[in-house]
C-alpha cells in the first residue's frame, strides 16, 4: 500500500535532507511544504498521510497547523530545535503522536515515522469500521431506530411495545427489519454495529 507523508518544515535544507532520506522507502509518496499555510491551503484535498511538522514557522505554526487538523486523516510528528521539549509536550497535547529534536538520527527518525504509519493504519481501519456501521445505521426508520435503543437497554419486547405503544407483534417486526437492515443474524451483532456507528456510548 502506498502511504503519503507531507513534510512541513520552512527551512529548504531540512525538507532536502528529509525528502531524501525518506525517498528510500519506495512505498512512501513524499510532499513538501514550505509553509504551514501552504500546506492548510491544500488539506483537504490530500490523501491521509503522516505530517512531519516544524513548530517554528513564519504565518501558522506548528501548533496552528495541529489545531486545524485535529481530528482528521493525519497523524503528526513535531521536529523541533532542541531545549524545546516544552512546547514539544504541548504540541502533543494538541494531538501530535511524537516529537523528534534536531538535529535527528535517521534511526530515529524512522523508528518513529513507523509507528506514525502504523497509527496511521490502525485509524484508517477505525474510521472505515465506523463509517460503515454508520452507513447501516442511516437505513434504519426512526422506529426502528426506537426499538434497537430499547433493545440495547435490555428491555424485552413486550417493555419496548409498550413504551412506543405499538403491539408486541409489531416490535417483532420492527427488530426483524432492522436486523436485515444491518445485515447481523444476532442481538450482539446489532449491538456491535451501533456501538462501532457511535450511535450509543458503550
Amino acid at each position: 500500500m502506498t502511504r503519503a507523508v507531507y513534510i512541513v518544515d520552512d527551512d529548504d535544507a531540512v525538507r532536502a535532507s528529509l525528502h531524501s532520506l525518506l525517498s528510500v522507502r519506495f512505498d512512501l509518496v513524499i510532499r513538501n511544504y514550505r509553509s504551514g499555510d501552504i500546506f492548510l491551503e491544500d488539506v483537504d484535498e490530500l490523501d491521509p498521510g503522516v505530517v512531519l511538522l516544524d513548530f517554528h514557522m513564519p504565518g501558522a505554526t506548528g501548533l496552528d497547523v495541529l489545531n486545524a487538523i485535529q481530528g482528521k486523516k493525519f497523524v503528526s510528528v513535531i521536529l523541533t530545535g532542541q531545549g524545546n521539549v516544552t512546547l514539544a509536550v504541548q504540541a502533543m497535547k494538541a494531538g501530535a503522536l511524537d516529537f523528534i529534536e534536531k538535529p535527528y538520527e535517521a534511526d530515529q527518525l524512522m523508528a518513529v515515522l513507523q509507528r506514525a504509519l502504523a497509527t496511521l493504519e490502525e485509524t484508517s481501519e477505525e474510521r472505515d469500521r465506523t463509517e460503515s456501521a454508520r452507513a447501516k445505521i442511516d437505513k434504519l426508520s426512526p422506529r426502528e431506530t426506537d426499538v434497537l435503543r430499547g433493545l440495547i437497554e435490555g428491555r424485552s419486547n413486550k417493555v419496548i411495545a409498550y413504551e412506543l405503544d405499538i403491539s408486541p407483534r409489531t416490535v417483532e417486526i420492527y427488530r426483524a427489519n432492522l436486523m436485515d437492515k444491518l445485515d447481523v443474524r444476532s442481538l450482539s451483532e446489532a449491538l456491535r454495529v451501533a456501538f462501532a456507528a457511535g450511535l450509543f456510548k458503550a
